[in-house]
């Protein structure tokens, strides 16, 4: 039976975005509007579960809720989606979308199929401050964080986009998923926005929600070693380290945040990971660069360098991209290499290039986006957001 009409106040606020808003933070905004405090836990409830495992798009579909309380809810809060501005789909089955979240804000998000399960790559920047020299994406400047709503609406428009919510109703409540694991490996480093990543992995988490175990969760970075511990106990994802290199000589060339933060002290926040075990273990990436990192003697290092720790060593084809400076490894070279890894008793994948055709292959990513300035941001920022944090604002209660 359709719920009373709730008396929502003559609130003058820009409307609220529901994505992405912590469940406390949304309970404040209804407390703000006039909702009764014996009814803000139950709509915070009905709200979420909308949004988050049916997937609505739209306020009149929410039919336990009365016509005008729909209204009042679709008056003073948004639950829109960013815009899709290209999808491209590969010979391979990979999806591929760009997504634009605000005039000059854009990012991309890969949709991955394989038999066991179906990975979507998310990005957590628009651009990237980092310059490693083998990764497209970061010959794009920063333009600036997303937000937790752009990040976990990225979830929510492939689930879109691919039918799934349909799917999972017609399981009833079997969790028939096309979308099984996500990973923070898209464009931006996950670390240097970690506010807004740890909150989206919250809600992309949330049992009561996407239910997204954080086990299939896997946040990748190029090693912001101060900001490893912390991820480990605010988060509680899987960590990969984005390596490719074995030597800091090397590395500082590929992955420059090395020149920060060495090997060695990688190394140790590596170590010192929480929850880190036999069953929670650390991928260590590695992409294979002709004649640069590919070497018998550089594998034989590498399995020296991650001596006692829990370790899945994936190993990366070069994906090319106009103006790369690098090349793939020969094949053999990569087979070689792999052997090696193996034979110390890692496990060591040689990852197949998913998506070269479209450019969404690992490292590939970039978005036309131009850097802003702040008073820029400001003015295209989504509604009850602050656009330098992508925060709440306060007038939000959070």
């Amino acid at each position: 039976m359709a719920e009373a009409a709730v008396p929502l106040s003559n609130d003058t606020q820009p409307a609220f975005p529901l994505v992405g808003a912590p469940r406390d933070a949304l309970r404040a905004r209804l407390a703000e509007l006039g909702v009764p405090d014996r009814q803000v836990g139950m709509r915070a409830s009905q709200l979420w579960n909308w949004l988050y495992v049916r997937g609505a798009t739209d306020f009149g579909a929410m039919t336990n809720l009365s016509k005008a309380a729909r209204a009042d809810f679709a008056h003073h809060l948004t639950i829109a989606r960013p815009e899709i501005i290209d999808e491209q789909h590969s010979s391979d089955g990979t999806v591929k979308w760009l997504i634009r979240f605000a005039p000059g804000a854009e990012a991309e998000a890969v949709y991955i199929p394989e038999a066991d399960r179906g990975t979507l790559c998310i990005s957590s920047q628009v651009g990237c401050t980092l310059n490693c020299t083998f990764c497209h994406t970061g010959t794009q400047r920063l333009v600036r964080n997303l937000t937790a709503g752009e990040i976990v609406s990225q979830l929510l428009i492939a689930k879109d986009r691919l039918g799934e919510w349909a799917l999972q109703a017609e399981a009833k409540g079997q969790g028939r998923r096309l979308i099984t694991n996500i990973v923070f490996m898209g464009m931006g480093e996950p670390l240097y926005n970690f506010a807004n990543v740890r909150d989206a992995v919250h809600i992309l988490s949330d049992p009561e929600g996407l239910s997204i175990s954080k086990r299939r969760i896997t946040l990748s970075t190029a090693g912001v070693v101060p900001e490893i511990p912390r991820a480990g106990q605010e988060m509680g994802v899987m960590l990969a380290i984005s390596l490719h290199g074995v030597t800091d000589e090397v590395r500082n060339r590929l992955v420059p945040l090395n020149k920060k933060y060495p090997i060695a002290e990688l190394m140790a926040a590596c170590r010192a990971y929480p929850g880190l075990s036999n069953a929670k273990r650390i991928t260590f990436e590695y992409v294979m660069l002709k004649g640069v990192n590919d070497s018998e003697a550089d594998a034989r290092k590498l399995v020296r360098l991650l001596e006692g720790i829990p370790a899945k060593i994936n190993l990366i084809p070069f994906n090319p991209w106009p103006d790369a400076l690098y090349d793939c490894s020969d094949w053999e070279t990569i087979e070689t290499f792999a052997d090696i890894v193996n034979r110390a008793g890692y496990a060591s994948p040689v990852r197949t290039p998913r998506g070269r055709d479209i450019m969404a292959a690992c490292g590939q990513l970039k978005s036309a986006s131009q850097k802003q300035r702040a008073s820029a941001r400001r003015a295209i920022a989504p509604a009850g957001l602050d656009a330098g944090t992508g925060k709440v604002r306060q007038t939000a209660a959070h």
